[in-house]
């Protein structure tokens, strides 16, 4: 018999609170879960509880004076940044130390051979973390984390691709000047950050490692898949990874308030099914994917049970 799909995530995730009217809130883990638990999707994975990544663990990808910046401020119960979007209380530091720490447990579980692939629900989400601070709703870079956590346990090559609807400026940052990771966005533009133009490339030794597909605003499906195949796939193959690692934000959907995308429920199954495919090519079918944006209940919910059904059941 196969190994089994993992589902990680922790209620303690749900702690992270960035005030009323947020769209960062707690519903979204709320609701993701319990439409995985009434389809059945969440009985026919193995449920592990998130651990929390120590400060060597954030320290990875993330500066020392960032990490105790972060605890300081959740200690205070303050916002990070003047930008007025990253805001944390007392409790978002559990959740962030859970958030990357239940990621690096997929990897690990993943590698050990123990599951197939993995989705890791967790908030705070991570893709605009960035070394030295924290932006977008993001504290620490759960995909970044785990990339790295991937190379230490002795893979050579990995690939992240984002298909958030927001650019991972974060991620890009980290890796691009690396030809060990690959990182390949899909992603409206131009929208918030503002990076993820496609002539951004990677820097020095890592040019020809990042691959951004910046899509209009009003795109969807037919765009989206179009650039998938037609690019990112073939990058990827050339790229032979020996895992593929998933930011899997959800707020592309057409019903997202925070996008004027199209992407409709489906999309989401079709990507997970082309990974999954590129992953028994080149990485023994190793997938981890873990939760970034989606900001609409109920279209967050039926994406996530799509992509989770699809990593269960196309193996």
């Amino acid at each position: 018999m196969n190994p089994a799909t993992g589902l990680v995530t922790h209620p303690d995730c749900g702690l992270h609170f960035a005030g009323p009217g947020h769209p960062e809130r707690p519903e979204r883990l709320e609701a993701l879960v319990r439409r995985l638990e009434e389809s059945g999707i969440a009985a026919e994975c193995e449920r592990v509880l998130a651990r929390e990544a120590t400060a060597e663990e954030l320290g990875l990808t993330h500066s020392a004076a960032n990490v105790a910046g972060i605890q300081s401020a959740c200690e205070r119960g303050r916002a990070l940044l003047d930008d007025g979007d990253t805001y944390v209380c007392p409790d978002s530091w559990r959740a962030a130390q859970l958030a990357a720490g239940g990621t690096l447990l997929a990897v690990e579980n993943v590698l050990a051979g123990r599951w197939a692939n993995a989705f890791v629900a967790v908030r705070p989400p991570g893709h605009h973390a960035e070394e030295t601070h924290a932006m977008g709703f993001c504290l620490f870079n759960n995909v970044a984390l785990a990339a790295r956590r991937a190379q230490a346990l002795g893979l050579e090559r990995v690939a992240i691709v984002d298909w958030d609807v927001h650019h991972g400026n974060g991620t890009q940052h980290t890796f691009e000047s690396d030809r060990s990771v690959f990182y390949a966005s899909l992603h409206q533009f131009p929208h918030y950050p503002g990076t993820g133009h496609s002539s951004e490339r990677g820097l020095g030794d890592g040019v020809g490692t990042t691959l951004n597909l910046p899509q209009r605003a009003g795109s969807g499906d037919r765009e989206w898949l179009s650039d998938f195949e037609r690019q990112l796939l073939p990058a990827l193959d050339a790229f032979r990874p020996e895992i593929v690692l998933v930011s899997a934000g959800f707020d592309a959907h057409r019903d997202d308030p925070l996008s004027q995308t199209e992407l409709s429920t489906d999309a989401y199954a079709r990507f997970t099914r082309l990974l999954l495919d590129l992953a028994r090519r080149h990485s023994q079918g190793r997938l981890v994917s873990v939760l970034e944006g989606g900001y609409d209940l109920r279209s967050l919910a039926a994406s996530a049970e799509t992509h989770v059904a699809t990593l269960l059941h196309d193996r």
